[in-house]
């Protein structure tokens, strides 16, 4: 039997929503190991001038726990 556990992490970038998610998942990856997905809950984006200048995602990231881990 597996047990998933979910984060939620937030994340920006100037590039690009991708870079925002991609930089939510390697955050999440440096304190969490077996990650399975990641859901991009909410996307939203800084504008001056007219033109976006950050990216920035709400994400939740799943991941699976040892069955003796579940209860930490």
């Amino acid at each position: 039997m597996s047990i998933v556990k979910v984060i939620e992490v937030i994340a920006g970038s100037e590039k690009s929503f991708s870079d925002a998610t991609q930089k939510a998942l390697e955050e999440a990856s440096k304190s969490v190991k077996n990650i399975k997905s990641i859901n991009i809950k909410n996307m939203n984006a800084n504008v001056e001038n007219g033109k976006i200048v950050s990216y920035g995602v709400n994400a939740k990231v799943s991941f699976e726990v040892e069955p003796h881990e579940a209860h930490a």
